[in-house]
């Protein structure tokens, strides 16, 4: 479920209406969220917050789950840009802990087990805020080290729910200006992925590594690096139907030092889940396209999730949520304006201002998509 405001206006009167439709929809499904992540301006992070609890809390639902809120401008600069909300009617739910903290939910359905981890940081400190997981409190904690602790984080809380870095088959990596250090983030996450056993040698032909987005975005802990995920597990341990993918248009990211898959397949018995990692105009060499392009980045991207997307015969109009990037303000009305042209009038995305990981990329968008039996839509 996508909300997602287009214009400006108060933040919090915009943020409790969207989650009142939410919590009314909830409720009436008998479902539970499982994963949360609401972007928006740090100045409107208290309202925010405020008017998801009023709504869920009428719902009678709580409000004290796990969520990741990632400070992000809306194209009209301060404000609530909107919200990503998964839920599901599973056979099991329950919510994962670290200490005391909610930072994930888990559950279970046909045999397998689905793990979500919310707003995990680099430290084991705990915090006082409810909603977040660990932040790096003070200063003086190298950039790299945070993300050396991030990930061993993760680790630590997917084996104390069965699980491992092994099953992790997405990721979401926040990062503080990211322009800075992306070359020492993606050395730090290489070495770490070659201590769990992921990271493909120069012949391996087999991807293990995680569907990944790694963009701008900042915390109210103040943390360098933050990061979501999902992992999915079969009973034994094992993972099931899951597949990472390469895409014919563009350079296996790891080939130049970025470790993650261009997407990831769940395969379920009614339902293909595919999971489309962060994309830029990139090209099969690696190298950036369309300098100071905007619309040429957007055509040549598109191009590049469409060629993946049908490896699992799905399309753009597939897509049930995205986040998109835009580097300026006045490229969002532009990027509305070609999805119209493409008939993807109601596109279900979040988008906000943010630096992607290469100062002269304009545009990158993140998606979802679910193709059932009946086959992709028109």
């Amino acid at each position: 479920m996508v909300a997602s405001t287009l214009c400006e206006g108060d933040a919090f009167h915009d943020a409790l209406h969207a989650y009142q439709q939410i919590a009314g929809v909830l409720n009436a499904q008998g479902m539970a969220i499982v994963h949360e992540r609401i972007f928006g301006s740090q100045s409107v992070e208290a309202g925010v917050m405020a008017a998801r609890s009023a709504a869920l809390n009428a719902w009678n639902l709580s409000d004290c789950g796990p969520l990741t809120y990632i400070h992000g401008n809306p194209p009209w600069g301060q404000g609530f840009a909107g919200f990503i909300i998964h839920a599901v009617a599973a056979e099991e739910c329950w919510t994962i802990r670290d200490g005391n903290i909610p930072c994930g939910r888990g559950w279970k359905r046909n045999n397998t087990t689905f793990i979500v981890l919310q707003n995990i940081q680099g430290s084991d400190d705990l915090s006082s805020h409810p909603h977040l997981a660990s932040p790096i409190k003070g200063e003086g904690v190298a950039k790299t080290q945070q993300v050396r602790r991030m990930l061993d984080h993760a680790e630590r809380i997917l084996r104390e729910n069965n699980a491992s870095y092994n099953n992790v088959v997405r990721t979401w990596f926040y990062l503080a200006d990211i322009l800075d250090w992306y070359p020492a983030f993606n050395k730090v996450r290489s070495e770490k992925y070659g201590e769990f056993g992921i990271m493909p040698g120069p012949q391996d032909r087999s991807l293990l590594l995680p569907a990944s987005t790694g963009i701008s975005g900042e915390t109210c802990a103040g943390s360098a690096c933050t990061m979501d995920l999902i992992a999915v597990a079969g009973q034994d341990g094992s993972t099931p139907v899951v597949r990472q993918l390469s895409n014919a248009e563009q350079l296996d990211a790891f080939r130049y030092g970025s470790a993650f898959s261009r997407g990831a397949l769940i395969k379920d018995s009614d339902v293909t889940i595919l999971q489309v990692s962060g994309t830029a105009a990139i090209d099969g060499k690696g190298k950036s396209m369309c300098a100071n392009d905007f619309r040429g980045q957007v055509n040549a991207t598109l191009e590049k999730v469409e060629a993946l997307m049908d490896q699992a015969g799905a399309g753009l109009k597939d897509i049930t949520a995205a986040t998109i990037f835009v580097k300026r303000p006045e490229y969002a009305g532009i990027f509305r304006e070609m999805a119209r042209e493409r008939g993807l009038e109601e596109f279900p995305a979040v988008c906000i201002v943010a630096d992607v990981c290469r100062d002269e990329l304009l545009f990158e968008i993140d998606a979802e998509a679910a193709v059932g039996k009946e086959g992709p839509r028109e």
